[in-house]
């Protein structure tokens, strides 16, 4: 009976160091230069490889195949390359769309990357962002098979858009980024909530596979079926302490 009271104890703590380590999501919303540095810096941090892909030599249609993944509009609509700025390769246009939700979401009018392998690192280049629109704020969102919404960017004001370039000029151009470390998934999803933007994405797309739990934890306090975990452990070892002390 001790034998098997010790095992559930140990397999309760080592339950409760997993969960602990593994439910980390990160994000990064800063100007491009500044933003791609910070987004290699938590992979390769993590043990991980960047992957980096540059936009160019785009073609209209009803989706982008570029070598890892693939890119579609969630209205069906045809992507039309274009340029923006000094952004570092080719975009599309996102068009927030008010008839698929307006200010509280418009998912609807986003776009989805599928990958051929699984990610759970994701972050590119964004434009023409927080120059209107604000009701009462224009918000930028990224979601890991279709889960729940990571706001990875928001603005009251067009000041809070701008960041520097390479060049050191204030631009509408930033980079975005989301991690999530508890699973490994298959497609992500971009979208913005400013209704009459028109918020182009692209320019350098960067993806990575971390492993589980290998970022750090944002802050120390243990969820509730960690520390549910945790009480059995310490349920079990009080009661080897007890069954010791009637012996």
């Amino acid at each position: 009976m001790k034998k098997t009271l010790l095992v559930n104890a140990l397999v309760a703590s080592a339950l409760f160091l997993a969960a602990s380590a593994n439910a980390t999501i990160l994000t990064v919303f800063d100007g491009i230069p500044a933003g791609s540095a910070s987004f290699d810096n938590t992979v390769t941090t993590a043990g991980g490889t960047v992957v980096t892909d540059v936009w160019t030599g785009l073609v209209s249609g009803a989706s982008l195949v570029r070598t890892g993944y693939t890119v579609t509009r969630n209205d069906g609509a045809t992507i039309s390359p274009t340029t923006y700025g000094t952004m570092s390769g080719e975009v599309i246009s996102i068009d927030p769309d008010g008839s698929f939700g307006g200010q509280n979401g418009t998912i609807a009018s986003g776009i989805k990357f599928t990958f051929n392998n699984p990610v759970n690192s994701f972050g590119f280049e964004a434009g023409d962002w927080a120059t209107c629109c604000y009701n009462p704020s224009t918000d930028l969102f990224i979601s890991f098979d279709g889960g729940a919404p990571i706001l990875v960017a928001s603005a009251t004001t067009s000041s809070q858009g701008m960041f520097p370039n390479a060049s050191g000029n204030s631009v509408f151009e930033i980079f975005v980024a989301a991690f999530d470390d508890s699973s490994n998934f298959s497609t992500v999803q971009f979208w913005g909530n400013g209704s009459g933007e028109v918020l182009v994405a692209g320019g350098q797309v960067k993806y990575a596979l971390l492993g589980q739990g290998s970022l750090p934890p944002t802050n120390g306090v243990p969820e509730p079926t960690t520390l549910a975990l945790l009480g059995v452990g310490l349920a079990g070892l009080g009661a080897m302490r007890r069954r010791k002390t009637a012996a």
